[in-house]
This record gives structure tokens, C-alpha cells and sequence, in this order.
């Protein structure tokens, strides 16, 4: 039978099912095989942080979004075209989003009257007409695997288990998405276990054939390639990149990199890098506790070594005491919160952008430093390698954000070469700078910074520790005079790397919009994306995005003045609209959502409309 091949321009896809079902893998996979086409694409896994939720029950529901297009996009997209529904609980937990006439896969095995019940369904919604808004394929994905599987020496439990593998052989089908990566993974996943790789790849390719000879779908559908600038490309999720970059920033400061961290959700995925690149010359140190790890990071830039400190926001607040103790010693250290939603534990696998006022000002004391924000995954590389250069071109901690949802999140990264990355590297301090003394806080007069002196070096040695200092000396003095002058001195420091920064740049085409939305972090993808929608529907408005927090660009007070209105989005209650109303003496408008989701386009576009009307 010749089944119809529809031409799409981009496809977003959900894979939902119980935390148990593999739908991460099952996304991942996807998301390889869309790279590897050539797509343009970006990715939202969405899981419950219990590390065994009950099953089949709605906190159990764990998802996997991917938009792929043949064209640039900016997000993992508002509402799927497709929902791949495991069982009765995903399918609850996501027909909310669904627009009508979107697909429904939903698997029938598991509409059983008991699972119906743990989510509250008094009937079958793919029987009592509940989804007739929707196009609903009904397939046993369970009975169908264990079917493909009866002549493999494995469990029937094992043979269950493959259904996520069906499923994707299905939508490999559907979408025309590449086989062999997967069978490829397949493998080398279950070397160990070869009956069991077998049997994934058999329910896999079962799944492909289904697709192929079913009545079930008459037609698949095609995304051609993207046409993306030339250059080598890999897909890249935010913790990879943030991990690459602090390896390429090693490199280029020729300094030995240095990771004290503690496991923490959704941070982990860095140290869990990093300790695979020894042969850089990477040392990892998985500590007892926070305070342990941030201690040991700042030890090894006391010691002459690029320190770095991962965690999320729980840990941030442990670590303040030692970022504290960075900040007045004002040694090199790169501070990663990759942010989750809280306070305390809070939802740990949800995103937002709720530590920013503690970034700024979580220290006891005047204890500036520079924040840094990455705006998206393949972009978390670059914002590691610029945390990187300021902390030791200006001898002091920074602090990188990023987020779940770029932490989690992928999309293509075009692999920049070596010839592309800056020189950060910095000299130690080798001899006396004051005739025959040694003066540790004598500053460089473009910079502020004080020399780096490596413990060893003869005739270098000097006072180092938490009491404030004697200019120049480094002596311990409690001098009234001399304390306003050493926290003057930091903050100058600080405050003078706005000049080695980038100017705040302005996207706005034709310089007439009077609406300027503003964004940081992991916002950038949504306010471009909803820029585009206004922009496309005749409307005028300029976007501007912020890297560097602290300090901000020179320009920024002149841009933010250079528009009527000044628009906000963020995910917390109005951080950063709070900064910059102080600062500026500018009307902000906020525009927040504490959700632990990302936002989305369309609600976005909505907004910055009625802004723009209200003019």
C-alpha cells in the first residue's frame, strides 16, 4: 500500500507517559535522530522530581517535548501537534495543552477500568466520545511489543518494557526520522545484555512496520532539513554546553580546571560531564556536602587553578559564607546556580529565574561581583567561557546562571573552532612588585585587580584570609578609614568592568517601535519568538536581551530611556523590574509568571500586544 507523504514546515511532539515508561529515552532518541536529519530543533523534558512516583498516577506523569522545523525556531513550542499518551494519567495531564485537531497516540493496553480510576475518569475517554475535538489513533502499544518479542528469550516484564521502543519505531515512521543512531545506541546501551538490546531493536523496527502497514495512518510526514549557516553542528543540551565551555575556558587561560561540587537537581549533569574529561586535565571533586565543595573550589584558585562551584539555588545559600570569603580575598571563582523553583526544596525539576536578588546580594556585608545569565542551551557554552574570563582577568567569584529549562533543554550547536575563542589567560605574579617587597593587594590601574600569587612562589608569601585587609599590605587591619576604602576599592572593581563588556544591543528593524520588550536568561527564546508573531501581524516593537547583570552595559540606562514603555517578562515576581526601576528611575513594566514552566509565545505576543493598544 502507498501511503500519502505530506510536506510540513515543523512538528512539535510530546511523548508522555509514567515516570517508569522511558519517555526521556524515548525523547532523546527522537531528538538524535532530528539532529542527525538536519532540523532545526529545541527540546523540553518535563519529569517528576520523586525519583519513583506512584504509577499510573498523575505526579507519576513524566514528558518529553521536541519542535523540529525546517527553519530557525527559538523554542520547544506552545502546544504539541502530537501527544504519544502511555496511559490514562498522560493523557490527562497534557490534553489541557492540546490544540483541537491535534493527534492523539494513545496506548490502549493501559486504559484499563483501575488505571481510569487512579486519575478519575468515570468512563474510557477513547470510547465515550470526550476527545471528538481531537484525532485519536488507538494502539496497543503494550500487547503489540510483547507480540513482536514472543520469540525472545526475555520476561514478559522485559518485553513490556520495550514499548517506549515501539513507540518510537512508530514515530520514526511517522516523521521519517533516521534508524540507524538508534539501533546504533541500542547496542552499544545493552552490550552487556544482548538479548536484551535485540529485543529493544526488534520492538523497535516492530514499531516502524507498524506505522508502515497499518490502516491506522495513511499518511507520514516530512520535514526537510533546516538551512542553517555552514559549519560542523551537534545537538547540545545547556548542562553539556555549560560543562564544554568551562573546558574550553581551561584551556584558554591555560589554567587547570577545578570542579567542588555536590550533587544537586539540575545541576548534577555537570559534574557527571566534566568527570569524563580527565584528559584535559580536569579534576573533579564530588564533596561532602555544599560549603565542602565551594571550601575546595576556592582552595584550587587560591592554588593556581581555574575553581568552579555547581549547584542550584538550596546550595547557593549554603555557599554564601565562602563566596563571601572569594569575594574580600578576591581570588578567581566561577559560581554555577542552575536555578529550580522555590523556596527550600521546592519543585526541584521545575525552572525559574527566582535567584537573581540573591546572586546580586545573597552575601553578608558589600560583597559585589559580576552576574552572569546564559539565554539558552547552546549559549550556556559562551556564557561559561565569559564567566570564566572575568573572574580571572578581575580576581573574582562570578556568578553564571542558568536554569532547569536550558540546563535540560537542547537544540543544534554549531561547534565554534579553537582559532574562534578568546585568550583569556592572565600571568601569575613572579616577583616583587614594591622594589624588594611584595604588596598582595596592590591593584593594576586598568583593571583594579591584584596580583595572583601562587603559594610557593619565593618571595611572594603574604596574609591571606576573611578580616578585611590593609590596602596594598593585605596586613589585618580594623582601621575605620581603610575598611570604607577596601569596599569602595571592590566595588569600583566591579563596577569598572561595564567598559569590558558589550553595549546593550537593540533589535529594533525600522528604530520607530516605541515598545522595548526587555529579557535575561532563558526568556530570550519565548520574547524572540512572540517578537517574531507581532512583527509578522504589522506591529512595531523592539527587543533588547541582557547578558551581563551585573554590571549592566554602559548603554543600558539610555536605551531603557529611549522607549515610551519598556516591557519585562520574567519568571519570578519582577527581580530584575525591581533593579532597574531603582537604578534608572524608569517606569518597568512586569510581566510575571512563577510557574516552573518556561512561557510561552503566544502568551507573550498577547501581552506585548496589549502594551503596544495601550499606547
Amino acid at each position: 500500500m502507498t501511503k500519502q507523504v505530506q510536506q510540513l514546515d515543523r512538528v512539535i511532539i510530546r511523548f508522555a507517559g509514567d515516570s517508569g515508561d522511558g519517555m526521556q529515552l524515548t525523547g532523546d532518541r527522537f531528538t538524535a535522530g532530528t539532529a542527525e536529519f538536519g532540523n532545526d530543533l529545541s527540546t523540553l523534558p518535563n519529569f517528576p522530581a520523586e525519583i519513583r512516583a506512584p504509577a499510573g498516577t498523575l505526579p507519576g506523569v513524566s514528558s518529553f517535548q521536541l519542535h523540529f522545523a525546517d527553519h530557525d525556531i527559538l523554542t520547544p513550542g506552545d502546544a504539541p501537534n502530537v501527544l504519544v499518551a502511555m496511559n490514562p494519567a498522560a493523557l490527562k495531564a497534557n490534553l489541557g495543552d492540546l490544540p483541537r485537531g491535534a493527534d492523539v497516540i494513545a496506548n490502549t493496553d493501559e486504559f484499563t477500568k483501575r488505571n481510569l480510576q487512579k486519575v478519575g475518569y468515570d468512563a474510557n475517554p477513547l470510547e465515550d466520545g470526550s476527545l471528538a475535538e481531537w484525532r485519536v489513533h488507538p494502539v496497543p502499544l503494550t500487547s503489540l511489543t510483547v507480540k513482536a518479542l514472543e520469540d525472545f528469550d526475555i520476561s514478559k516484564k522485559d518485553a513490556e518494557r520495550a514499548k517506549n521502543m515501539f513507540a518510537l519505531g512508530l514515530l520514526s515512521w511517522l516523521y521519517h526520522r533516521p534508524t540507524e543512531a538508534t539501533i546504533s545506541f541500542l547496542e552499544t546501551k545493552f552490550a552487556k545484555k544482548p538479548d536484551i538490546a535485540k529485543a529493544n531493536i526488534a520492538a523497535f523496527t516492530a514499531g516502524w512496520n507498524y506505522g508502515e502497514t497499518t490502516e491506522s495512518f495513511s499518511v507520514s510526514y516530512e520535514v526537510k532539513p533546516a538551512q542553517l549557516p555552514p559549519g560542523v553542528y551537534r545537538n547540545i543540551s545547556g548542562n553539556q554546553a555549560l560543562a564544554y565551555g568551562l573546558i574550553a575556558a581551561s584551556v584558554q587561560s591555560k589554567l587547570p580546571l577545578f570542579l567542588g561540587s555536590y550533587p544537586i537537581t539540575p545541576a548534577s549533569d555537570i559534574l557527571h560531564e566534566l568527570s569524563k574529561h580527565k584528559r584535559f586535565g580536569i579534576r573533579t571533586f564530588q564533596a561532602e556536602d555544599e560549603i565542602a565543595g565551594v571550601g575546595a573550589a576556592l582552595g584550587a584558585s587560591f592554588g593556581g587553578a581555574l575553581g568552579v562551584t555547581t549547584t542550584s539555588g538550596p546550595g547557593v545559600a549554603l555557599k554564601a559564607e565562602t563566596v563571601g570569603l572569594a569575594v574580600t580575598t578576591e581570588l578567581p571563582l566561577i559560581v554555577v546556580d542552575v536555578q529550580r523553583a522555590g523556596p527550600s526544596t521546592g519543585m526541584p525539576t521545575k525552572t525559574e529565574q527566582t535567584d537573581l536578588l540573591m546572586a546580586m546580594y545573597g552575601r553578608n556585608g558589600e560583597s559585589p561581583l559580576p552576574v552572569v545569565a546564559a539565554m539558552s542551551p547552546s549559549d550556556c557554552f559562551d556564557a561559561a567561557v565569559e564567566a570564566a574570563r572575568l573572574a580571572v582577568k578581575y580576581r573574582t567569584p562570578v556568578m553564571l546562571l542558568s536554569d532547569g529549562y536550558l540546563a535540560n533543554g537542547s537544540e543544534p550547536w554549531k561547534v565554534p573552532s579553537a582559532a574562534e575563542l578568546p585568550d583569556i589567560s592572565v600571568p601569575f605574579a613572579t616577583e616583587p612588585n614594591d622594589g624588594e617587597a611584595f604588596l598582595p593587594f596592590k591593584r593594576d590601574p586598568e583593571t583594579l585587580a591584584r596580583p595572583w600569587a601562587v603559594p610557593g612562589t619565593a618571595g611572594l608569601e603574604h596574609r591571606i584570609g576573611g578580616i578585611e585587609k590593609a590596602d596594598g599590605t593585605g596586613n589585618i587591619s580594623y582601621d575605620p578609614d581603610n575598611h570604607d576604602r577596601m569596599v569602595r576599592l571592590r566595588q569600583a572593581k566591579i563596577d569598572g568592568i561595564a567598559k569590558d563588556i558589550p553595549a546593550l544591543e537593540v533589535d529594533d528593524p525600522d528604530g520607530d517601535a516605541r515598545v522595548l520588550v526587555l529579557g535575561w536568561g532563558s526568556t530570550y527564546g519565548p520574547i524572540a519568538a512572540a517578537v517574531r508573531r507581532i512583527r509578522k501581524s504589522g506591529g512595531k516593537v523592539a527587543q533588547a536581551h541582557l547578558r551581563h547583570l551585573n554590571p549592566l552595559p554602559a548603554n543600558t540606562g539610555e536605551v531603557l530611556k529611549s522607549y515610551d514603555k519598556v516591557l519585562l517578562p520574567e519568571i519570578n515576581l519582577g527581580q530584575l523590574a525591581l533593579l532597574l526601576r531603582a537604578r534608572f528611575l524608569v517606569d518597568i513594566i512586569s510581566y510575571n509568571r512563577v510557574r516552573g514552566l518556561p512561557f510561552k509565545a503566544e502568551e507573550l505576543a498577547g501581552v506585548i500586544q496589549d502594551v503596544i493598544d495601550s499606547e
